[in-house]
């Protein structure tokens, strides 16, 4: 590698690291878990069995249960009626007790309509299960290995499914509300599926943990059918390290993190393009809201995501390589079509601001709509990329956001544990946006997104559709008619400078310290609290006061140079303006840059005459701020390693020390002179005047030594000079003398008195004297 190149990546990587902010903020970590690998993939996806159910659980209030069946159809009804005989007589009150007595693969336990709080299961653990010995998440559990789980089931599971194969858990009732497995905020997971291959949940609902409702993890091949979860800290539905996966028709709120989280799925497609033999999980069918985020998944690898509706969560579902710990970094290959995103704008960092986050769970009032976001991510958006690669976002409904529709950051290697150069700059890449319906719902009613794309501008191959609408930037790489063809597409090692800044500050936010950034809008500020617009106004007080004193000092008699000071003055309010959330995706940035490019464009032939090399820098920043405009609003400019706002931030900031400088120095003090122009030396003897170079001769005098008593007649060498047309020859020097060349010599005399000043004339040919 050369040393050109490893200086741009060694840069890169100090300024990409900015770009992490996204999902990186202290004391609020991803889920976190035992070192585990991926599923051979031999499983495959289990089927739905329809037969008799092997084990029953039932409740023994037989008033109770006959009051939650009566509305169920006669067919159904019957049929419960039937089982709950079978169960009164032979099954279990608990559906721990059933899972335990399953001795074999492929078995089914039927739950039957009632609440199941799994009482044996609540107790905190005591003697030997109480004093493990294992590391602790950030959140402050204790992360166990397989045997500790299975030595001590309940540590942190209602219901611990733990190596069984090809299970099939089942609600009898009519619909997924008439079973409900609750864990009243006394366990991390309500349900956890560990090794468990082929497992099938269907028709019911978990709900209030301290972690989430249901978790699989390491299984190859699963299934979550109607199923409801709902109002826990974390996740509704977790799976991870898991391949063959199915969700379909399931729904999830009230998460404080997403409802729906296909972590770390198989990396099945790592090294393909778009074009892919199959996906490790398939999410459709389902409906996630009222969430922080609808779906998300760090390392979400091979996740085919259609026709299911995010909805009113503060964003509608991302993807990211943000956190260590997670098999398949970076992630890549999810697969989103024909979802509905919509509307998701909720806020609720309120509630970690005013101390609600802060009670005990049982307390926040998450069961009113209480949500405690985990991480910091920025309300108001659709579908965020923090660091993904060959990802497909196509005929997608994405409407009706206060932010943006789709919104893509890159995130460098070292966030994730990995320290290798070439991989510092190894996400944010092929991430194709076509076809979608960007600010219409479906009957086609105006819902606009307030921007539809927001981008830091890191990576390549990345593409959008033509007909995108307000965008920062505004200039972007257009997707072809074929998957893989772009059109003015840009490789960029790192993103925007001001993107980074506010990234880097909005990831300051820590839900159990109860710290939100100042300065980031997504947590309430706006104008000049935000961090952009304060950038923009601390640069442009800078930039018009150095500005204004370089033309006060050296330029006001310039008109070149006070035409375009005013045009800098206007682009640099225009800058400010510009940097406002409801200005960024307009044209006004790009004015301003190209207001302030052409005052600086302009300034440097003014500077020239004075200063010729801060005039070309002058110049080269003017030229750089130019196609800065251009690159933004036109064309991103393609075969830079940067953008040019990169290259215009460190020249400025050489421009500003100079013009300080220039400004700054006092200016030379002209030399007094005649009227006629000759230099006055000391003791007034004029030099050089009109008759230097007359007839090419020269013409210096020497200053008398004393002056001539009155009367007196001139002696050589006094300093005399001669008429015009005398012919006499005059040097200069120490001891300078006039000789005459002809005519008489004059007699002594008095010397005649000097005309008055005002009649004085120098004669042809003479300096004035």
């Amino acid at each position: 590698m050369s040393r050109t190149r490893r200086f741009v990546l060694a840069l890169s990587v100090v300024l990409a690291a900015l770009a992490a902010a996204l999902f990186t903020a202290p004391g609020a970590q991803a889920h976190e878990e035992r070192p585990v690998t991926f599923p051979d993939g031999s499983g495959s996806v289990p089927k739905l069995r329809t037969g008799e159910p092997d084990l029953l659980v039932c409740k023994t209030d037989r008033t109770d249960f006959a009051r939650r069946i009566s509305g169920f159809p006669a067919a159904l009804r019957t049929r419960n009626l039937t089982l709950f005989e079978r169960c009164a007589a032979s099954g279990y009150r608990h559906l721990q007790q059933a899972v335990d007595a399953v001795d074999r693969p492929g078995l089914t336990i039927a739950i039957l309509p009632g609440l199941y709080e799994e009482e044996p299961s609540q107790p905190p653990p005591t003697g030997a299960c109480a004093r493990l010995k294992a590391p602790n998440s950030a959140l402050g559990y204790q992360i166990l290995s397989y045997e500790q789980q299975r030595q001590c089931p309940h540590n942190q599971n209602l219901v611990a499914i733990l190596g069984k194969k090809d299970l099939q858990i089942e609600g009898t009732g009519a619909s997924r509300l008439d079973v409900v497995i609750d864990a009243k905020y006394q366990k991390l997971n309500a349900i956890r599926a560990d090794g468990s291959d082929g497992v099938y949940f269907r028709n019911f609902t978990a709900q209030r943990t301290t972690f989430n409702s249901l978790y699989v993890l390491a299984a190859d091949g699963f299934v979550i059918d109607d199923v409801l979860t709902r109002w826990n800290d974390e996740y509704g539905f977790l799976t991870f390290a898991s391949d063959h996966g199915l969700y379909k028709n399931c729904e999830s709120y009230g998460n404080g993190d997403s409802g729906i989280y296909p972590g770390s799925a198989s990396d099945i497609n790592d090294g393909r393009g778009y074009d892919v033999p199959r996906y490790s999980i398939e999410i459709t069918g389902c409906r996630s809201h009222h969430n922080m985020v609808g779906y998300s998944g760090t390392a979400g690898d091979s996740v085919w995501v259609h026709d299911n509706e995010f909805d009113h969560n503060m964003g509608g579902a991302s993807m990211d390589s943000a956190f260590p710990g997670h098999p398949g970094l970076p992630q890549n290959h999810a697969r989103f079509e024909r979802n509905l995103i919509h509307d998701n704008n909720q806020n609720y960092y309120p509630y970690v601001a005013d101390g609600t986050c802060a009670r005990p769970p049982v307390e926040r009032g998450y069961e009113r709509g209480v949500v405690c976001p985990q991480i910091s991510m920025p309300p108001g958006t659709g579908i965020i990329t923090a660091g993904g690669n060959w990802n497909l976002y196509e005929d997608n409904w994405v409407y009706g956001h206060q932010r943006a529709a789709f919104y893509l950051n890159a995130v460098p290697a070292f966030i994730r544990g990995e320290s290798a150069w070439g991989k510092q700059t190894d996400t944010s890449h092929h991430n194709r946006y076509a076809g979608n319906h960007l600010g219409v719902d479906r009957s086609g009613a105006s819902r606009p997104n307030r921007t539809d794309v927001w981008w830091d501008g890191q990576g390549g191959g990345n593409c959008w559709q033509a007909d995108t609408g307000a965008g920062s930037p505004g200039a972007l790489p257009e997707c072809g008619a074929r998957r893989g063809e772009v059109s003015g597409t840009a490789d960029r090692l790192v993103g925007e400078p001001v993107k980074l800044a506010q990234l880097l500050v909005c990831a300051d936010y820590d839900v159990q310290a109860r710290r939100l950034p100042a300065g980031c809008d997504w947590y309430g500020a706006r104008g000049i609290q935000r961090v952009e617009t304060q950038l923009a106004l601390g640069s442009a007080l800078v930039l018009a006061l150095t500005g204004g004193a370089l033309w006060w000092r050296r330029l006001r008699g310039n008109r070149l140079a006070g035409a375009a000071t005013l045009l800098g003055l206007a682009g640099l309010t225009l800058d400010v303006a510009g940097s406002t959330l409801a200005l960024t995706p307009t044209a006004v940035p790009a004015v301003a840059l190209l207001l302030t490019g052409a005052w600086w464009t302009l300034l440097g032939p003014a500077l020239r005459p004075v200063r010729p090399a801060f005039a070309l820098t002058t110049l080269a920043l003017g030229a750089l701020t130019l196609l800065d405009a251009f690159d933004k609003a036109v064309l991103m400019i393609p075969g830079i390693p940067v953008s040019p706002a990169w290259l215009r931030l460190l020249l400025g900031v050489v421009w500003i020390l100079w013009a300080v400088v220039a400004a700054g120095t006092r200016p030379p003090t002209p030399e007094p002179t005649e009227p006629g122009g000759a230099r006055v030396e000391a003791g007034g003897a004029a030099v050089g005047g009109a008759a230097a170079g007359r007839g090419g001769a020269s013409a210096s005098v020497s200053a008398p030594a004393s002056a001539p008593a009155p009367g007196a007649t001139p002696a050589s060498g006094s300093g005399s000079i001669p008429a015009s047309g005398s012919g006499s020859t005059r040097t200069s020097g120490p001891a300078s003398t006039s000789t005459p060349t002809s005519g008489p010599t004059p007699a002594p005399g008095p010397s005649p008195a000097p005309p008055p000043a005002s009649d004085v004339r120098p004669q042809h040919g003479e300096g004035s004297a």
